[in-house]
């Protein structure tokens, strides 16, 4: 039986996501769900405080929508449509994978309705959205972010806000684009590996650690050398090509294809052609400053009083 005390949250997208978002919400809110696929649908109505729907119309009394969607343009035709059906004060949360420039697009279209969006990336899987562990990112006016403080705070144990609108997004496609390049890089390294002899877990095991692989790069050579801006000492960008040279000449040896190994490798070329051998090879990220504009310089915000 429902409360007519909760607030009724409306949801596009029931797909993997879309039906742990609707899990989660349901915890706390009546959800008035709507997809095009009759099945989903159908999953969804087994959830107890959730009812479907046929179409966008029936959102029309809900004063905020979660959107879970599959595709960019996806949430563009659906925005438009809510800006047309729903009322004046309207906010609609994204958390389905989009761009900042995606968001821009959507909230130009609510605007004209005098509604609006913010977006709220979600980092984790689908499994940590239905037990409310998700971690979310979120971006947009302060107003908006507090309007959807306590709905955000049903759907995950930690809440990042990252600042303006499509913040949250960008470090989301940041991430993903990370975790899908380490991803090839991590294949090539393991097949190297293998073919040479060594033990999978333990390599595994050392690029884990402080020193290694994965970690050291992150930690040390864009937070300690590129954001500071500190390139003296350290290893040689020289040297580091150096051991570029050799990964890609073990891997040759020994039959195996790199891809994202080698095409980094030529970065380090470009760099040593601009004299920069002799810096440590965080140095590297002048390249990008040079070639974007962007300085990556960074000082950490002071607490307001």
């Amino acid at each position: 039986m429902k409360s007519s005390a909760r607030l009724t949250v409306g949801l596009c997208g029931l797909g993997n996501m879309g039906l742990a978002v609707a899990r989660r919400l349901a915890t706390a809110y009546d959800v008035v769900a709507c997809d095009l696929n009759d099945d989903r649908k159908h999953l969804a109505a087994q959830i107890e405080n959730v009812t479907t729907v046929d179409s966008l119309g029936a959102l029309s009394s809900v004063e905020v929508v979660v959107l879970s969607l599959p595709a960019p343009k996806i949430s563009y035709e659906v925005c438009a449509q809510l800006g047309r059906l729903l009322g004046p004060g309207t906010l609609v949360i994204e958390t389905s994978t989009t761009t900042p420039a995606d968001l821009e697009a959507c909230a130009r279209l609510l605007e004209e309705s005098h509604m609006s969006i913010i977006d709220s990336a979600i980092l984790s899987g689908v499994a940590q959205m239905e037990s409310g562990l998700a971690t979310l990112l979120v971006g947009g006016r302060d107003v908006d972010l507090g309007r959807a403080d306590e709905i955000l705070n049903v759907l995950g144990s930690k809440v990042e806000r990252f600042g303006r609108l499509g913040t949250g997004m960008a470090a989301k496609v940041v991430n993903n684009a990370v975790a899908h390049a380490v991803m090839v890089v991590l294949a090539e390294a393991a097949s190297m590996s293998v073919a040479c002899g060594v033990d999978l877990e333990k390599i595994t095991a050392m690029l884990q650690t402080p020193d290694g692989g994965l970690i050291r790069p992150l930690t040390h050579r864009i937070m300690e050398r590129i954001a500071t801006g500190d390139y003296e000492g350290g290893m040689p960008l020289e040297a580091a090509r150096k051991d570029s040279v050799l990964a890609m000449d073990m891997a040759q040896r020994n039959g195996v294809p790199l891809f994202a190994i080698q095409a980094a490798h030529s970065v380090y070329e470009i760099a040593l052609s601009q004299g920069l051998g002799r810096r440590d090879y965080s140095i590297l990220g002048t390249l990008w400053e040079d070639w974007t504009g962007n300085s990556l310089a960074y000082r950490k915000p002071t607490a307001q009083p």
